[in-house]
């Protein structure tokens, strides 16, 4: 390894470093309620029973509440005087979510899965269904306990998430310094409060991002020897195929919206190229194969293994996660609220544009300097724009369904930095005919 490489991996890991210190000042209360779901299903697969898991899964919850209060209350300028609320807190928390618990034998057979029962059967096997983030986050709290197991499982997600758009960035002949600056926008922005929460979200990121740098890998096949062409194919599609695999145990809905998307992508970059009298190339080709591989595959499997359906799904949405009873009409229902959620989702976004603003931007970036690639980030930018679809409520905090939408400008915005630094004259980049030929191939 020579000596800018070695700066340059120092810089990655100063990076990743300074957003672990940074995340100290909130090592708890990033849950929600799902997250209980989570981290009980992590604590089963330790060994530890229902009751056991539920006892330790609610003292975390709780925790965080209590943290929660008791840092609203010493800013508040009414109450910040008053008594600590921590204790009151607690009590409330736990008294609420045993109850819960109350009807249920948690160690009678009745209670089935991995999951404690917070919720209905129904609901749980929701979650039941998605073994990823609680397979990862097992060892860290059978090491660490719940409380910093689940944040330093967060904490390594989250910077991976990062190094991840370094090398995306890397392999697409972006300077060093643009690379970094990807991985700092990653944590800065909204994807890297998320990726940090105690949820699928994190996991989803990275899985995500693993399949954009085998894309990456995969478009330079027709750069550099013959042979090192065909490695790189061969490398970026076996790094996408074993993404969407993982991700199908993640959140097997990702796997499907990413196989789908990546597969549609091929389809634009081998229609444009053979208009331009080129071939599609074998990376395209394979990656289209493997999208629509995976696509299939997971509709399939799921349906094998008896997962919930799509019309379960819908009903959970409608019904308040089963509180209600179902709906009779839940498309004609499922479409109305559609409607009414991208209104409305439109005009927040006209009051504070700075999302639609930051998507425009990282499009006209990736898009500009590295076309084919450019397709391929906006496709798994649609990921997000489809959970959100499947998805349309509105109070879902911190809109981290569309969060996956985020990496369009977490990769297009530093390469419009890097045109518009080129262009102004400010700095001298190294190698200027070599790297245009490499993002030739890119093309």
């Amino acid at each position: 390894m020579n000596a800018p490489r070695k700066h340059a991996a120092w810089w990655v890991v100063a990076l990743a470093a300074v957003f672990a210190v940074l995340q100290l000042a909130n090592v708890t209360g990033r849950d929600t309620p799902d997250t209980r779901n989570y981290v009980s299903y992590a604590l089963s697969l330790t060994g530890a029973s229902k009751r056991e898991a539920a006892t330790a899964t609610i003292d975390y919850v709780c925790a965080g509440d209590a943290s929660l209060a008791r840092r609203r209350q010493s800013v508040d300028v009414v109450h910040f005087h008053a008594p600590d609320p921590t204790r009151e807190v607690t009590d409330k928390c736990r008294r609420g979510l045993w109850a819960k618990l109350a009807a249920k034998q948690l160690d009678g057979p009745q209670v089935t899965g991995h999951t404690a029962p917070f919720a209905s059967e129904r609901f749980r096997r929701i979650f039941e269904v998605r073994p990823g983030y609680p397979a990862l986050l097992a060892p860290f709290v059978a090491v660490f306990g719940v409380t910093w197991g689940v944040w330093l499982c967060g904490v390594l997600v989250a910077a991976a998430g990062g190094v991840l758009v370094f090398l995306i960035l890397r392999t697409l002949r972006a300077s060093t310094g643009v690379a970094l600056t990807g991985q700092a926008l990653y944590y800065v922005l909204p994807v890297g409060t998320t990726a940090m929460r105690p949820m699928t979200e994190g996991l989803m990121l990275a899985l995500t991002l693993s399949a954009l740098w085998g894309c990456a890998l995969a478009l330079r096949d027709q750069g550099g020897e013959q042979e090192q062409g065909l490695d790189r194919v061969r490398l970026g599609a076996q790094l996408v195929a074993v993404s969407l695999v993982l991700l199908f145990a993640v959140k097997h809905s990702q796997a499907l919206f990413l196989g789908v998307c990546l597969a549609g992508a091929c389809a634009v970059v081998g229609v444009r190229r053979w208009r331009r009298g080129r071939r599609p190339g074998r990376g395209v080709v394979l990656l289209g194969a493997i999208g629509v591989g995976a696509a299939v595959g997971t509709l399939l499997v799921a349906r094998a293994l008896h997962y919930p359906s799509q019309a379960e799904s819908l009903q959970d949405l409608l019904t308040n996660h089963f509180e209600r009873p179902d709906r009779t009409r839940p498309w004609r229902e499922f479409l109305h609220l559609e409607f009414d959620f991208w209104v409305e989702w439109g005009r927040r976004q006209c009051m504070e544009p700075l999302f639609v603003a930051a998507l425009g931007a990282g499009a006209w970036g990736v898009l500009r300097r590295r076309p084919a690639f450019g397709v391929f980030a906006v496709a798994g930018a649609c990921t997000g724009i489809l959970t959100q679809a499947a998805h349309p409520d509105i109070n879902i905090w911190g809109a981290r369904l569309i969060v996956l939408a985020w990496l369009l400008p977490v990769l297009g915005l530093p390469l419009l930095l890097e045109e518009a630094v080129r262009a102004w004259g400010r700095v001298a980049v190294p190698g200027q005919q070599n790297r245009e030929g490499a993002a030739h191939s890119l093309r």
